[in-house]
């Protein structure tokens, strides 16, 4: 796929991110998440496309499942980059969020071990927002050049 397809669908999913396609990368500038179908879907194919995604802002929610497609060797973090975990939840048709243990779960083993490890220190995914960034966020990802 190429870069403008996938800016396109980046703007589609409520992204703001910038591509440099003589770099040949990613950037995620702030991300609040969104559906996981759409996530997993561009991911998938930054993945297949060989480009390197530099996290510089916040990739919140189902953003962070960029950690869980894309290498980790292709994917380096900014001071201003920062994750954002929760548990993952639905919507019913009267648009009140439920709980979903068991995608939550499915989630979290998903991720890299030191994401997952940092996740159960900090209390495990509930539906209070963890912030992983800083030292923290340095000490697992690379850090951007």
């Amino acid at each position: 796929m190429h870069i403008t397809t996938i800016v396109k669908a980046w703007a589609l999913a409520a992204v703001m991110f910038a591509a440099t396609p003589a770099a040949a990368e990613i950037r995620i500038i702030q991300s609040p998440g969104g559906q996981v179908g759409t996530f997993l879907d561009l991911f998938e194919k930054v993945r297949e496309s060989g480009e390197r995604v530099v996290i510089d802002g916040p990739c919140l929610s189902a953003c962070t499942l960029v950690l869980s497609i894309v290498p980790g060797e292709r994917i380096c973090v900014t001071k201003r980059a920062a994750l954002g975990f929760h548990a993952a939840r639905s919507v019913d048709r009267r648009g009140r969020f439920y709980a979903e243990p068991e995608a939550s779960e499915a989630v979290l083993q998903a991720y890299p071990g030191p994401v997952r490890d940092w996740i159960s220190r900090h209390g495990g995914l509930t539906s209070r927002l963890l912030v992983l960034k800083g030292r923290d966020l340095a000490a697992i990802f690379s850090r951007c050049r």
